[in-house]
């Protein structure tokens, strides 16, 4: 067993035998503590033939376990008042949920039984597909999602982890089986794909005493390593236009690729992005598009590094008469931004803020919890929240300057427009 203590945030990091990593940080802000198990077992980790299986076993996955029905665990989370959330991305699977520290023991034990021994009932899983398809229905008929699913299509290529859809299609979704599911859990959700923070008013000692004795026999070998392989990058512009009937608002997505989180940019690509569609009321864009022009219901980017090289969205909602002034003010505002970076005022006002707003990523339990399973996903260190504030000061401006000439190519962007035939 190895374990690093640090100062400041002062989370006590260990790992166990079975491989399981254990980050507890004990806090006295409320008599709570919250618990997020997070495992390696997210939409990058399923067959092409079988996507939305992450995300489909993640809606299952604590509908009863070997110790537990639903029912008793229903009841056992409402005594407490507590809800369990499990959430799947590309890349993880996360159970989290917040109790009181009397229930600790017990809330931990519930996490641990429904990541570790779910039975997937045959009628849940008939269930949570039906509500799967209906939110796959509701997708098709809203231009936002719409929009970003094809601009991620364009971007990525279809068969790309980060270009297919996160929730599968319906006709993936209904072929998916109990077996999918359950072969799919054995392969990922295991301790060495765990991640569990603690957070709260509980000893860091009966905190990984209890995950010990709760993870205790509980093992299985390494799972293979799955790359995110790099995207191809267009030399040219592509557009799609998604026509949709009736609809009042058309909805642009527009986007290129940009770097992984472990880039040694990241820090000049995040404040470049922060000036461009954040700032203020939006940046550049929504000073622009919605404020001057008032031609955006709303307008903002976001820049959004994982393992692998994440994008950067712009995303505009604007009348359907609007889409070619917007998207002209979108190519506007990105090729200056391209050509001169940001201004010495803009760079030092988007560090004040960037650095102001560190304090609000640890004002509470669930907050902390997610920022040290950030940290822990992308080796940022348990001194992280300390160094931030210095990485940030140490990005000079013609570093963003380099970041945004970089990135903001609009000859090489993807447009994705869906609307009425209108737009």
């Amino acid at each position: 067993m190895t374990i690093t203590e640090t100062r400041g945030l002062s989370p006590i990091w260990t790992v166990l035998p079975d491989g399981a990593t254990v980050i507890v940080q004990e806090t006295a802000m409320t008599p709570a503590v919250t618990i997020s198990a997070s495992f390696l077992a997210g939409g990058l980790y399923e067959q092409q033939d079988l996507l939305g299986l992450a995300c489909l076993t993640g809606r299952v996955l604590d509908r009863g376990t070997e110790q537990r029905s639903a029912e008793v665990l229903a009841e056992a989370l409402d005594e407490r008042g507590v809800s369990l959330r499990v959430v799947t991305t590309r890349h993880a699977m996360t159970l989290s949920c917040t109790c009181l520290e009397e229930d600790f023991d017990e809330m931990l034990a519930i996490v641990v039984d429904v990541a570790r021994r779910p039975t997937f009932p045959e009628l849940e899983i008939d269930k949570k597909r039906a509500e799967t398809v209906t939110a796959l229905r509701q997708d098709e008929d809203n231009p936002a999602v719409r929009a970003v699913e094809h601009l991620f299509e364009l971007l990525y290529g279809p068969t790309h982890p980060y270009g297919r859809r996160a929730k599968g299609t319906v006709e993936t979704v209904e072929r998916i089986t109990r077996a999918d599911m359950a072969a799919f859990h054995a392969r990922r959700m295991r301790p060495a794909c765990l991640s569990l923070v603690i957070v709260g008013d509980v000893s860091h000692v009966r905190a990984l005493d209890r995950a010990t004795a709760e993870l205790e026999g509980w093992i299985g070998p390494v799972p293979a390593p799955v790359a995110v392989p790099p995207p191809f990058v267009e030399a040219s512009r592509r557009q799609r236009i998604i026509h949709m009937p009736g609809k009042s608002q058309t909805d642009i997505a527009y986007g290129v690729t940009t770097i992984r989180r472990a880039d040694p940019r990241y820090y000049a690509y995040w404040m470049m992005n922060n000036v461009l569609g954040q700032f203020g009321l939006g940046g550049r864009l929504a000073d622009n598009i919605r404020e001057r022009q008032g031609m955006a219901y709303y307008a903002f980017s976001g820049f959004d590094p994982n393992v692998g090289e994440g994008p950067l969205v712009i995303r505009a909602g604007v009348d359907p008469m609007n889409v070619d002034r917007a998207l002209e003010a979108i190519d506007h505002e990105v090729a200056a931004l391209a050509a001169t970076g940001p201004t010495p005022r803009e760079l030092a006002e988007t560090r004040d803020y960037l650095i102001g707003s560190i304090p609000r990523l640890l004002e509470t339990n669930q907050s902390i919890a997610a920022f040290l399973q950030a940290s822990e996903q992308f080796g940022l260190g348990l001194d992280y929240d300390r160094r931030l504030a210095d990485l940030l000061r140490a990005v000079t401006l013609e570093e963003v300057r380099s970041a945004a000439a970089e990135a903001l190519r609009p000859e090489r962007a993807a447009v994705a427009i869906a609307g009425p035939r209108e737009s």
